[in-house]
């Protein structure tokens, strides 16, 4: 079956994003809500596609809706997250990858060794 202009997109985009570019795979299921793609790829690759805050992934299935709208078909892209995966490591202590407080984390108090330490 030869694949549609929608789900080729996908692949090749995913494809140029990843380290695993073998094991991008795409299902396109079409029913009255419009167009479903659902990626699949290396759970390595996971960070990569949906990226920081998912701006990568919004930005994928932004592009996927003008590729539909030019095709009147309303296309939605669903990443496949395998039962029991994580999206990459995740940081004990507060700390995000910017070197900032994570959203909702109070800052942890300096102890009073560090405190008699700035005493003159």
């Amino acid at each position: 079956m030869e694949m549609e202009q929608d789900q080729s997109f996908v692949e090749f985009l995913v494809k140029a994003l990843v380290d695993h570019p073998e094991d991008v795979k795409t299902e396109r299921v079409v029913d009255e809500m419009g167009v479903l793609i659902t990626l699949h790829l290396n759970p390595e690759d996971m960070g990569q596609v949906i990226g920081r805050m998912g701006q990568t992934a919004k930005a994928i299935r932004t592009l996927l809706r003008v590729v539909g709208a030019k095709r009147k078909a309303r296309v939605n892209l669903k990443i496949y997250e395998p039962e029991g995966s994580h999206r990459g490591p995740r940081r004990e202590g507060g700390m995000n990858h910017s070197g900032g407080m994570g959203m909702g984390q109070a800052p942890s108090q300096p102890s009073e060794d560090s405190i008699d330490e700035f005493k003159l």
